[in-house]
């Protein structure tokens, strides 16, 4: 009968060292995917995966605000004439939602007249956008999911767990992934203009249920370098990067109304997009645009950066105001 020598210690403590780290990796693996990912599923991203960016924040780590409070116009005082807002009206009701408070909160889930709406708004991109908050009528509630695509936020609703690019306007990633969100007219413009246009405006109040410094601005100089803090698909030099322009969508069709050019106009340009007529009325004083139908009614249209708005329009065509 014969019997095995025992194994020396050398091959016993490197066969552990090596199973402890096959498995120490495998644990790291296991924990960082979903943390690169805020825990949300990309297996079936119709956007590049890896062009799915963590901002910093985890999941919800910037609040939405879900319970909103409003108050009068004359209880607003925490707001100055040139303040920026973004100002919505449905039904004859009028909502101003001020940036400095979505700067730190990026969505607000509210309901005028029983129409659940998601007001949005994308610091990194200059972009405010407001969506009916249902989709194959189903009501969603939006969170901030703390990932960005081509800079640019992607919320997710609560219901299916499903990212929703703001820009595209689209999920692109979960269960709902290829269904697609209607943006609403929205104004993005001065308190002072938007109060004269809307004397009875109610107003997101400070008083938010969290605590946060709404006085200041956690992005700094960022509107005006040419810096971006993440990467983005496309780039064009033609303008500077933060270069605020109104983007218009028509059939399919893009066209970017740089605010460069339209201080160039008499402040109304009447123009054809997809071969349907529109007119775009600039604010010189205020640094507002908004684009009206062939009937005068606003249309949704998006205000941004022109680096953000390229990015996802790299065909995008450009208004030149007529030289002379």
């Amino acid at each position: 009968m014969t019997t095995r020598n025992p194994p020396s210690s050398f091959s016993v403590a490197s066969t552990v060292a090596l199973l402890a780290l096959a498995l120490l990796a495998a644990t790291l693996s296991a924990a960082q995917a979903p943390a690169q990912t805020n825990g949300f599923d990309l297996d079936n991203a119709l956007v590049p995966a890896d062009e799915i960016h963590a901002g910093g924040p985890a999941r919800d780590g910037i609040p939405s605000i879900d319970a909103p409070k409003l108050v009068a116009a004359r209880e607003a005082d925490f707001l100055r004439g040139g303040d920026d807002v973004l100002g919505i009206v449905r039904g004859g009701v009028a909502r101003a939602y001020p940036i400095r408070i979505m700067n730190w909160h990026e969505i607000v889930n509210d309901d005028i007249g029983g129409e659940r709406i998601a007001i949005t708004y994308c610091p990194l991109c200059g972009t405010g956008v407001a969506f009916a908050a249902e989709s194959g009528g189903r009501e969603l509630t939006f969170g901030v999911s703390g990932l960005l695509y081509n800079s640019d936020m992607l919320l997710y609703d609560r219901e299916t767990e499903s990212l929703w690019s703001q820009i595209k306007k689209q999920a692109v990633a979960g269960p709902l992934a290829g269904r697609e969100l209607r943006a609403l007219p929205l104004t993005h413009t001065t308190w002072s203009a938007w109060l004269r246009e809307h004397p009875d405006t109610r107003v997101l109040s400070t008083d938010t249920g969290y605590r946060r410094d709404y006085a200041r601005t956690p992005y700094g100089g960022y509107e005006t370098e040419r810096g971006l803090y993440f990467p983005v698909a496309n780039k064009s030099r033609r303008y500077h990067p933060k270069e605020r322009l109104l983007g218009v969508e028509i059939g399919g069709q893009y066209k970017a109304y740089p605010f460069a050019e339209l201080s160039k106009t008499d402040g109304e340009v009447r123009d054809r997009i997809g071969g349907e007529p529109v007119t775009i009325r600039f604010d010189r004083l205020n640094e507002s645009a908004r684009a009206f139908d062939a009937e005068g009614s606003q249309m949704p249209a998006m205000t941004g950066f022109w680096f953000a708005w390229y990015a996802f329009h790299p065909d995008t065509a450009v208004f030149q105001a007529p030289r002379g």
